[in-house]
């Protein structure tokens, strides 16, 4: 049966969003069931046989964190959230040589107050959602990964990062002038522990691939190539898992993360 799910995840990787997957007899005949959920800047595909969707950010070029892209993608993670048949996620980029280029700086310019506060809410938003999350997220890194979308990376449950010495990954804020919030610098704690963390933020440092799987910023290295077949099986690993051990799991992260709100 795993592989099974691995052959479904690995095709549905493969792919981007095809039309007629939402109405009756869009499927090829003997296809796995897939239902198009997403669309424009966050392309989301779920094959309910195997339970498992993949989200492509697509805000093109650079999948930059704008207002516009965290609604769309806070709408399709809760549309997952609500399928009973979606258990997983995983989390990748259909711009090349890039994962996300992190927060839209022009979101942060020139507006108004009340554009500032819902822009940090969704921010935040997102950032709740993805790591509260009660499904399984995988992050298939392939591309750099600075500053906001390094934040993504770490609320997944499993981080995968190509293994190209172009591709770089961290919170890099300082290096612009910008303070990381209280509530990046905490999920990095989380995540590589105390002092990688203040070394990290108080030079805005961007690792390598190898750099970051050897302070645990990534969990593993793969050839390009292969990032999209080793998230598929990442997955099936992590769906093995009886689900009501996952939710204990998960449910873990809570306090730690409330207290942060």
């Amino acid at each position: 049966m795993a592989a099974v799910a691995v052959t479904m995840v690995r095709r549905l990787l493969r792919s981007g969003p095809r039309p007629g997957l939402c109405g009756a007899g869009g499927r090829e005949p003997g296809a796995a069931p897939r239902r198009a959920i997403g669309h424009g800047r966050v392309a989301v595909e779920l094959d309910s046989s195997a339970g498992v969707a993949v989200m492509k950010m697509e805000n093109l070029p650079v999948n930059s964190l704008s207002l516009d892209f965290l609604t769309e993608f806070l709408i399709s993670l809760e549309k997952l959230e609500n399928d009973r048949g979606c258990r997983g996620v995983i989390l990748t980029s259909g711009a090349p040589k890039i994962f996300s280029a992190g927060l839209d700086i022009m979101e942060m310019y020139g507006k108004s107050t009340e554009h500032y506060a819902e822009f940090w809410k969704a921010v935040q938003e997102m950032w709740l959602r993805l790591y509260q999350s009660n499904m399984v997220t995988i992050a298939a890194i392939n591309g750099s990964s600075p500053a906001g979308g390094c934040l993504m990376a770490m609320c997944c449950d499993y981080r995968i990062m190509a293994e190209n010495p172009k591709y770089s990954i961290g919170l890099n804020e300082t290096q612009l002038g910008i303070v990381a919030p209280f509530w990046f610098k905490d999920t990095m704690v989380n995540t590589i522990g105390n002092r990688a963390t203040e070394r990290s933020l108080e030079l805005g440092l961007l690792y390598s691939p190898p750099e970051a799987h050897k302070i645990g910023l990534v969990d593993q290295l793969v050839p390009e190539e292969k990032i999209q077949s080793t998230a598929a099986a990442v997955m099936s690993q992590w769906l093995a898992i009886p689900a009501n051990h996952l939710r204990m799991m998960e449910n873990g992260h809570l306090p730690y993360v409330n207290l942060c709100r």
